[in-house]
């Protein structure tokens, strides 16, 4: 493969590198916000190189959002892209878009056993599915299947939208209350940076107690440093976690094991660890047992959305 270039797009970070020999090289992270569309973003990162337009000839960027056609919008920010425009503003050969918790799912082919972290014990069935769940700035769910002989691939979803589950008469207190606020609640409500923030709120405004906190990094900082009220809140975080990631793997069958990613579990590793997320992982009644023998991970890699692009591309063009 010639020099080429992958990204991956979130609704707050841009992050790009140049695939070259297998690997990533000369990531950079840039702000959405700072940049009219992805070609803007893309010409600012090859100008911070010194890289004239033509050197790269193929891209992959790994969107947030469905990906079909030659239009695309990406979900959570203002950015759109027209993959003929793309290709001829940037003079680019190949351009491949992939769905981002595809990607993502792709980049778990490429983890290093300390860039992950156990947090439920079983043993990974070979040839099976695995999930890949993760808030960020969304929640986004990817499966990924092994084809066997070193190819991969990874089913692009929209898991982060499904309805959020309830488990307990406290959960459906608090499904009641945000059913108020926002008319219909889905997982990604609540398993996201802005959602642990709307999830204290809500737990707040059910106990009678003023909100003390005004950001999602508020709210764990009190519960790292062993507030009641901010305990209670993102443990709960943590259970409906594990309940979404339950339920995908009782519908995909996924034996092959589960790894949490994105940017807010890991600000909290230890607290989830030893949070509620196993004990509602594997509370499925009669399917207990099944979801007992299923192992899970924490991803504390760097950048497995670059590395799940750089596979999608590699594999495209052989």
């Amino acid at each position: 493969m010639k020099l080429a270039l992958v990204g991956d797009i979130g609704g707050t970070n841009a992050r790009f590198a140049l695939w070259r020999d297998n690997g990533l090289e000369a990531v950079q992270v840039l702000s959405v916000a700072e940049y009219a569309d992805p070609e803007q973003a893309v010409l600012a990162y090859l100008g911070a190189l010194g890289l004239p337009l033509g050197a790269v000839t193929a891209v992959c960027l790994a969107c947030a959002g469905p990906v079909s056609g030659d239009e695309f919008r990406f979900t959570n920010n203002h950015w759109r892209l027209s993959r003929q425009a793309f290709c001829r503003a940037l003079q680019v050969e190949t351009l491949l878009l992939v769905n981002d918790f595809s990607a993502m799912a792709l980049g778990m082919t490429r983890l290093q056993e300390h860039e992950r972290l156990l947090v439920c014990p079983g043993e990974a069935e070979p040839l099976r599915p695995v999930v890949v769940v993760g808030p960020g700035t969304g929640l986004g769910v990817g499966t990924l299947l092994d084809l066997g002989g070193g190819r991969w691939t990874a089913l692009p979803g929209e898991g982060g939208h499904v309805d959020l589950p309830i488990g307990t008469l406290r959960e459906e207190s608090l499904w009641k209350y945000l059913l108020m606020q926002l008319g219909h609640v889905r997982a990604e409500d609540v398993l996201s940076g802005s959602g642990l923030l709307l999830l204290y709120r809500a737990s707040c405004a059910l106990d009678g107690r003023p909100a003390r906190w005004d950001s999602p990094a508020q709210v764990t900082a009190a519960a790292l440093a062993g507030e009641a009220d901010a305990v209670a809140v993102l443990d709960q975080f943590c259970c409906w976690l594990g309940r979404v990631a339950g339920n995908n793997v009782l519908t995909l069958g996924a034996r092959g094991g589960v790894y949490i990613v994105g940017g807010v579990v890991p600000r909290f590793a230890e607290f989830f660890r030893v949070s509620g997320f196993a004990r509602c992982f594997a509370d499925k009644g009669c399917m207990s047992d099944y979801l007992h023998r299923v192992p899970v991970w924490l991803v504390t890699a760097p950048y497995p959305g670059l590395e799940g692009a750089g596979v999608a591309l590699q594999q495209q063009l052989a």
